[in-house]
């Protein structure tokens, strides 16, 4: 699968982003808004302290720049915390959280699954592959298991890197996920990236039947199974 070049984004949409992210951490979050009205107010304050006490104007762009900075820290730090609150025990939530973190991550959802909503998704960036899986974790760790011995076969080199989501002992909390992936070594270049984006995106091509029993309701009827092509 072929990596889109990313498109522009306009500072018009960019800030109506940031107004999605603002509010979403607010419904999330009833600490936010006070620590983000006081790492606005409290910088300012002072400024306008500074002023009145008759040191140099040069304090109100810097005042100004102190506050913009706070207030981008603390957006950061709790939209993130928020997104993690929100994501722990939904399926399927870890691509996503993967795809919005910094740096050049491919992800491919769902690589491998089974009925039962277990899954693996394949995860490619500077540190190798990454398998994340989600699900029953004696199932997942079986999917693991076939989807080493499928992928081996075209990575090369390149190192592979496993995890199970989850909260019990041998198991990565999705809150730590983001912060596991980024202290990964960075032992691929960007071209080894992208060669090795497109050798998985050929073998991945080729789609797997999800494993396990098929639900009653996917199961082809007596009529689709008598039919045959003339």
């Amino acid at each position: 699968m072929a990596t889109k070049p990313q498109e522009k984004v306009s500072f018009f949409e960019r800030l109506k982003q940031i107004g999605q992210v603002i509010k979403f951490t607010a419904q999330q979050d009833k600490l936010f808004v006070p620590l983000l009205a006081g790492a606005i107010l409290i910088p300012l304050a002072l400024t306008v302290l500074a002023i009145v006490l008759g040191l140099s104007l040069v304090y109100i762009p810097v005042g100004i720049l102190v506050a913009l900075l706070a207030a981008v820290i603390v957006l950061n730090l709790r939209s993130n915390t928020a997104m993690m609150n929100a994501a722990e025990g939904q399926p399927g939530a870890a691509p996503q959280l993967i795809e919005n973190m910094r740096g050049d991550w491919r992800v491919r959802p769902a690589a491998s699954s089974t009925t039962q909503f277990d899954m693996v998704h394949v995860v490619i960036g500077r540190p190798g592959v990454i398998l994340i899986g989600e699900g029953q974790p004696q199932r997942v760790r079986g999917l693991l298991g076939q989807e080493k011995k499928r992928l081996s076969k075209v990575i090369g080199n390149a190192p592979m890197f496993d995890y199970v989501l989850g909260n019990e002992e041998g198991q990565l909390p999705i809150r730590k996920m983001r912060t596991t992936l980024m202290r990964l070594p960075r032992n691929l270049s960007g071209k080894d990236v992208n060669a090795l984006d497109t050798r998985l995106g050929a073998l991945m091509a080729r789609p797997q039947m999800p494993k396990g029993a098929i639900p009653k309701n996917m199961r082809p009827t007596k009529g689709m199974r008598q039919q045959r092509p003339r």
